[in-house]
């Protein structure tokens, strides 16, 4: 007879006795923030979210979230310099998030299995211009496919791709991987037409009746120094150089190759002149290695596959088959100064890595759209001071990579897409950014990421075989089971199980949790015991 009683001082007790609300100063709330790897993706993908659906094998959809920002992931899973992963705050435990290979094992999977890409939108009657197919041009005819408009891009090479086919060496990036990709875009209705050169961008929308267009032509030249040379010197570029082994009419280089530069173009250039024949390839730079542009990883496998680095050196002059080099040294404020101390290197062939530069003569009746340096000036929107025309990649101020390229793409076509529509594009506020600090990192055991196989050093030099395998299943899974989370809640019942006052409930699981503030006392054990940094004490309203 006892219990009835009791039951109900508890019922009073729980809604109206018991209440602790009163008591806090501050008050745990759920908040998102933005995960390092996102923030620092050029391409914008939510890599968070694409790694959760990973996680229990769920590898169409996760690919079809990549799909939302970047149409090529099979080729960024191989080409892209991944700065998502210098970012990655699983830095602070082992080692990064192998996001690339996991990216690479779901655009892979995504060949082989057939998947198709969504539907093209409804047509909007819009037909827009897309000048170039590399990774820019590819990206913008795909987001403005998916929201309806007509597409066709003008490519003046014999094939699609840009600088993935002509500028990137089939070692690092298989032929048969772009072809895939870009079969995949044209699929989906986007017209590709090869051999088409636009001389005149304006003549060119007004006679074919192109409502907007979308500049791509990417970087293809090759830049010159003035290096005095005798008549018998043999100097040429690396963009030539790589363009024609595509092509399957490689120079004949010799046996002894320098390559004057230090970009990720002169690590190409060096590593395919060992596979054409090279027995010497030697790379001489003006700086330090710790100063070179070119990426880290390159450029030891550059090393790896035979590769001598000059460093501090400059050539000042040819005269048959003999370089002369200055040595140089690095003043207070790191640039090169020249010494005066010269030496003597031979060499059969020079190839001239000294950056790229457009071809940007389209846009000579067009005064409006400012070029300086062989740069277009473009707002926010990508959209240049001629309503209209856009544009991205190579031919704009920034980091010249695929993966920018690619969020240049897409940022443009959601622009044009709003300006056709006669409206402004409002780009939404960003959410804070997860940084380790706010994060519980003891909660995560370590697991250093998986190692992807890599072809013999020893046979690299005799075959342009791909130098970096894929991930299989298993290692895949684990690699995307390493991600934190940072951030954003992935309800793993911290919260709920350690709340003194059971005031976390659980909703469903779409929603997560919510706080009972009428229960809540504002201790904050929730944050401190929050892996991933999802929760923070804001100060209780007065």
């Amino acid at each position: 007879m006892t219990v009835k009683p009791f039951a109900i001082t508890l019922e009073i007790g729980s809604s109206l006795a018991n209440k602790t609300g009163s008591w806090r100063v501050e008050r745990p709330v759920y908040v998102d923030r933005l995960p390092p790897c996102s923030n620092a993706c050029p391409a914008g993908e939510n890599i968070q979210q694409w790694l959760y659906l990973a996680e229990d094998g769920s590898y169409e959809a996760a690919w079809r979230q990549i799909m939302r920002d970047n149409p090529l992931p099979a080729v960024m899973g191989r080409a892209c310099f991944h700065p998502c992963q210098t970012a990655c705050n699983r830095a602070a435990v082992d080692e990064t998030v192998g996001i690339n290979a996991m990216e690479r094992f779901l655009g892979d999977r995504a060949l082989s299995e057939g998947w198709s890409p969504e539907p093209a939108g409804p047509a909007t009657g819009k037909r827009v211009l897309v000048v170039g197919s590399g990774p820019g041009g590819l990206s913008a005819a795909y987001h403005l496919r998916l929201l309806g408009h007509e597409v066709v891009v003008y490519e003046s090479s014999p094939l699609p791709g840009g600088m993935m086919r002509y500028g990137i060496p089939s070692y690092r990036l298989p032929r048969e991987i772009v072809e895939g990709e870009v079969a995949r875009i044209e699929s989906m209705g986007v017209r590709i037409v090869c051999g088409r050169t636009v001389d005149d961008l304006e003549a060119t929308m007004r006679d074919e009746g192109f409502d907007a267009a979308f500049l791509a032509v990417g970087a293809q030249r090759g830049k010159h120094a003035d290096i005095p040379a005798g008549d018998s010197a043999r100097i040429l570029d690396a963009v030539t150089l790589l363009h024609d082994t595509e092509d399957h009419e490689p120079p004949a280089l010799g046996r002894r190759v320098v390559i004057y530069g230090g970009g990720d173009t002169a690590m190409d250039a060096a590593r395919t002149a060992r596979r054409l024949g090279a027995e010497d390839a030697v790379v001489v730079y003006r700086r330090t290695r710790e100063r070179m542009p070119a990426n880290v990883e390159e450029v030891q496998d550059a090393v790896d596959e035979g590769v001598r680095l000059k460093w501090l050196s400059t050539i000042v002059g040819t005269e048959g088959d003999v370089l002369t080099i200055e040595r140089m040294e690095l003043d207070a404020d790191g640039f090169p100064q020249p010494t005066g101390e010269i030496e003597e290197l031979r060499a059969d062939t020079v190839v001239l890595a000294l950056g790229q530069e457009a071809d940007l003569s389209l846009l000579a009746t067009i005064p409006e759209v400012a070029v300086a340096d062989g740069v277009v000036a473009v707002g926010a929107d990508m959209m240049t001071a001629r309503p209209g025309i856009f544009a991205g990649g190579d031919i704009v101020a920034g980091a010249r990579t695929l993966t920018d390229a690619i969020g240049h793409g897409k940022r443009a076509a959601r622009a044009m897409d709003a300006w056709m529509a006669g409206h402004t594009l409002e780009r939404p506020a960003r959410h804070a950014l997860a940084t380790p600090e706010r994060l519980n990192t003891w909660y995560y055991a370590d697991a250093p990421h998986a190692v992807r196989p890599r072809l013999d050093a020893a046979r690299r030099t005799s075959t342009f075989d791909e130098v970096v395998g894929g991930l299989d299943e298993s290692t895949a899974l684990f690699e995307a089971r390493r991600c934190m989370s940072c951030g954003n809640c992935f309800q793993c019942d911290n919260c709920f199980g350690v709340c003194p006052d059971n005031a976390v409930m659980k909703v469903d699981e779409a929603h997560g949790y919510r706080f009972n503030y009428d229960f809540c006392k504002g201790c904050g054990l929730c944050v401190q015991e929050c892996p991933c940094g999802a929760i923070e004490m804001v100060p209780e309203e007065s």
